[in-house]
């Protein structure tokens, strides 16, 4: 059965609400296992000072009282300190997931003011189909743009071929430890700099793996995927320039029939989501910091409360305290072997409350890998207009079983949004002509972006919609923008301690 766009983009935004949530709850269990743990070496320090009244004298009971009451003193106001810190980034998290909602609604809301108005423009659709028949230049430029779209599609395909074998073939190399000392030393090349027992050791290893033979191959692998990327970007532009012209010439004809005030109103409702899109990014990402300090102060990352809890810790097992508990265990008294139990019951629960957290740990680091990579593919999905209601997916399993697969690493993020790329599709009848406004006998996005360069979705996989992931739309400002990220991966831009992200490629070494 198929899903439309905004049916698509809400389940993925459901799922990264669950992601979300489930971050929160599981630091939540984190700050209270630590809780529980500073609990209970209170709790053994107690007893440990009832024991000392029994085995020890005055005076060994009241140093040894000195120093677990100072330990247990300044562990006690850490952990004040922290659930202060941990409530106010919790709040600051409800804050932004608010935010994170309303802008959401916000953008639901534009883009449905701009198929309101798609439907408006719509009815011109005959008038507007006449006028572009009778322009005699219409079809010639179409036909040049057409033409230049399908040598960008070829050469994009090319150059993904050619980053696919540098990968491929290029991984014999790279395993190579010997190979790859050479080459990140640039031998063989210009720019190779040694002293001459160097340079003789170096030419030894060269010879004993053929590396003179083998490095110009591993050169051309590194290099002709960027002369690619750059025929391939140069062939994007050139058709996006024509897309330019010829949607100059639909925008004449919408103008002519009375579709200007709607197709102004459409571009105002664009130039909101691409506003909007802008903050849910910057939004996505503060909370991603949040959410960050949130797992560091939930796992004890704060050097001074960590530092606290672990003198505690140490105050307990102190040499003189395993003395006297030592001692305790081989006398029997009643006394004793009742405060030992409650000693050792204590220090069990705190190796199941550790065990415990290593497991919540593990998934919640896992978690915010994938939220990111969620996050990702909830931008590229939005930056290729496919949350338009025109916009449909032939497979629903990708909301359900494939997105669960996802979920549980299963899929991989890359796998995962190509399998939404190559389901997509968009619905036919609303309009018998090219104009962008409606949809385009050859089935392309009906929504073209203004935003300059030819961005073709990354590692685009064919497809009948090509025109739609052009630039030089037909209404200006595209939204949910953003350059390509130019060799594969996902564009959205990570802002903050968050990282650049980065393009691929290798070294090319040397002179190349």
């Amino acid at each position: 059965m198929a899903i439309s766009g905004p049916e698509a983009l809400n389940s993925l935004e459901e799922a990264l609400r669950d992601i979300r949530r489930e971050e929160d709850e599981i630091s939540k269990r984190l700050a209270r296992a630590s809780e529980r743990i500073t609990k209970f070496r209170e709790n053994e320090a107690d007893l440990l000072r009832q024991l000392a009244m029994v085995r020890l004298d005055p005076a060994a009971q009241a140093q040894l009282a000195q120093t677990i009451s100072q330990a247990e003193a300044r562990a006690r106001e850490m952990v004040r300190k922290h659930a202060g810190e941990l409530s106010s980034t919790e709040d600051a998290l409800k804050e932004l997931d608010a935010g994170i909602a309303a802008l959401t609604q916000q953008r639901a809301q534009a883009l449905a003011e701009v198929d309101k108005r798609q439907a408006e423009l719509k009815a011109l659709s005959a008038r507007i189909a006449a006028a572009i028949a009778k322009d005699p230049d219409y079809a010639a430029k179409r036909k040049a743009a057409d033409d230049l779209q399908a040598v960008a599609a070829e050469a994009l395909r090319k150059t993904q071929q050619s980053e696919a074998d540098r990968e491929q073939k290029g991984r014999p190399y790279r395993d190579d430890p010997l190979f790859m000392y050479l080459w990140n030393r640039g031998y063989g090349t210009r720019n190779y700099q040694s002293n001459n027992l160097f340079r003789w050791l170096d030419g030894k290893v060269a010879v004993l793996i053929g590396y003179n033979g083998a490095r110009p191959n591993f050169a051309m692998l590194n290099e002709l995927p960027l002369r690619l990327r750059e025929h391939a970007d140069r062939q994007a532009a050139n058709a996006a320039n024509a897309e330019k012209a010829i949607d100059d010439l639909e925008n004449k004809a919408i103008d002519a029939a009375g579709g200007q005030p709607v197709r102004q109103a459409i571009e105002t409702a664009q130039a909101n989501i691409a506003e909007i899109d802008g903050k849910i990014v910057a939004t996505e990402d503060d909370r991603d910091e949040r959410a960050k300090a949130m797992r560091q102060l939930a796992q004890g990352g704060d050097p001074a409360f960590e530092q606290a809890i672990s003198a505690f810790a140490e105050s307990l097992g102190r040499e003189d305290i395993k003395s006297l508990l030592a001692e305790a265990r081989r006398t029997a008294t009643a006394q004793d072997d009742a405060l030992i139990a409650q000693i050792d019951d204590l220090r069990m629960r705190v190796r199941e409350e550790d065990a415990e957290t290593v497991d919540q740990k593990d998934r919640l680091k896992t978690l915010a890998a994938r939220r990111r990579e969620l996050e990702d593919i909830s931008y590229e999905f939005k930056k290729a207009r496919y949350d338009d209601p025109r916009s449909t997916f032939r497979e629903d399993k990708l909301v359900g079983d494939l997105l669960n697969d996802f979920l549980r690493g299963g899929i991989a993020a890359a796998t995962y949004w190509d399998l939404w790329r190559r389901s997509q599709n968009w619905s036919s009848g609303t309009s018998d002509w090219g104009g962008g406004y409606g949809l385009p006998r050859n089935g392309r996005n009906p929504w073209p972006d203004n935003g300059g360069g030819f961005n073709w979705p990354d590692n685009s996989i064919g497809g009948g919609n090509s025109r739609g992931s052009s630039g030089g739309g037909g209404f200006g400002g595209g939204w949910g923008g953003g350059g390509s990220s130019g060799g594969g991966g996902f564009s959205r831009p990570r802002t903050g301690s968050a990282g650049t992200r980065k393009t691929g490629g290798f070294k090319t070494g040397g002179g190349f």
